[in-house]
């Protein structure tokens, strides 16, 4: 090796390190300002290309689309236990269990009138897939995606979120009376209601 070659390597080395300080240095002076919580829907979100990207999560947050699909929630109120949701589910994550009503249960916010009991009504969020299925089927709109996207357990049957307001032995209870009332009014043969 040469003397004027090992020059030239250290000349060319000497280049090279100066030209990727300058380009660092040249983001380096760009990403000075942050890049604030600015949703894409929003005028100003373009304007932000030659920020830092690092947010101060959780006090900073970007904002979640309108449309987008999140943890799942449900209206109990609202629900008429027609087991559309659960029949559509692709991963079999909601778990319902209906039966009819003895008394008079009231109408939802809609004006559908509520026939049956809701004694179970469980979304199993860690098989969730996220697609939607649920909320689009669903008669009278008490299914929804949320905004809630940050939402992990350290245990995995936390995942599983039971919205039913009666317990156990509520239900149980209810189904006895249902038991009862059908045994004292008795149904008639066909032959009888059709002549």
């Amino acid at each position: 090796m040469s003397l004027q070659s090992w020059f030239s390597d250290i000349v060319h080395s000497t280049r090279t390190l100066l030209g990727g300080l300058q380009v660092s240095g040249r983001h380096l002076k760009k990403g000075r300002k942050a890049r604030g919580p600015v949703g894409i829907g929003q005028s100003n979100y373009f304007e932000q290309a030659d920020r830092a990207v690092t947010i101060q999560y959780p006090f900073e947050q970007i904002p979640v689309p309108d449309m987008g699909r999140y943890r799942l929630h449900m209206e109990t109120d609202d629900c008429i236990v027609c087991d559309k949701c659960a029949r559509i589910c692709p991963v079999d994550c909601i778990e319902i269990d209906g039966f009819k009503a003895v008394d008079e249960l009231g109408t939802t916010s809609d004006g559908t009138k509520k026939r049956l009991e809701l004694a179970t009504f469980n979304i199993d969020m860690a098989k969730c897939c996220f697609c939607g299925l649920c909320t689009t089927v669903c008669p009278t709109e008490c299914l929804t995606m949320t905004k809630t996207y940050d939402f992990s357990e350290y245990d995995r049957s936390n995942f599983t979120y039971k919205f039913a307001t009666l317990s156990p032995e509520e239900a149980d209870l209810k189904r006895k009376k249902l038991e009862e009332s059908k045994k004292a009014s008795p149904i008639r043969p066909e032959s009888a209601a059709t002549s």
